[in-house]
C-alpha cells in the first residue's frame, strides 16, 4: 500500500495508540478491498462482513496469528500497542485482553504503512485472510 504522503516521519516520536490510530484505517481498507475483490455484492453485506472481520475479537484472533510470522521489531510493536494505556469504552462484545490485542495489531499496520513496507503489510494480510477459509 503506497502512502498518500511522501514526507518522511520519525516513528519512534509517535505513541503506539498513534500508530494504532492510522493502523485501523490501513487495516479497514485492506479488509474493504479483500471483501470487494470476492465479488459484487450489495454494500449493506459489504459492511457487515468488513465488520465481522475488523472488530476487537477478530483483530485479536488475527494477531495470535500472525505473532509466530513476525519479526523481533514487529513483535516488539504489536506489544507496546497491546500494553498501551487509554481511555476508550471497551465494545462490549470483547475482552480487555481481546481489545488490547487488536490494538497492538493495528498499531503494527500502522508502523508498517508509516514505514512504506507495503509488501510485508500484503504478506502479512494474505496471512490472515488465508484462514478465513479453513474450517
Amino acid at each position: 500500500m503506497d502512502r498518500f504522503f511522501d514526507k518522511q516521519v520519525d516513528l519512534r516520536t509517535f505513541s503506539p495508540l498513534t500508530l494504532a490510530y492510522i493502523g485501523d484505517g490501513v487495516y479497514e481498507l485492506m479488509m474493504r478491498e479483500y471483501l470487494l475483490q470476492k465479488g459484487n455484492c450489495p454494500s449493506g453485506k459489504l459492511h457487515a462482513l468488513t465488520v465481522a472481520h475488523v472488530r476487537a475479537e477478530a483483530q485479536a484472533e488475527a494477531a495470535q496469528h500472525l505473532m509466530p510470522l513476525l519479526t523481533e521489531e514487529e513483535t516488539d510493536v504489536l506489544k507496546r500497542g497491546r500494553n498501551a494505556h487509554f481511555s476508550r469504552k471497551i465494545p462490549q462484545k470483547a475482552s480487555v485482553g481481546q481489545y488490547h490485542l487488536a490494538t497492538g495489531l493495528e498499531a503494527l499496520f500502522g508502523w508498517l504503512y508509516l514505514k512504506g513496507e507495503k509488501g510485508r503489510l500484503t504478506e502479512l494480510f494474505e496471512s490472515i485472510v488465508s484462514t478465513f477459509d479453513q474450517p
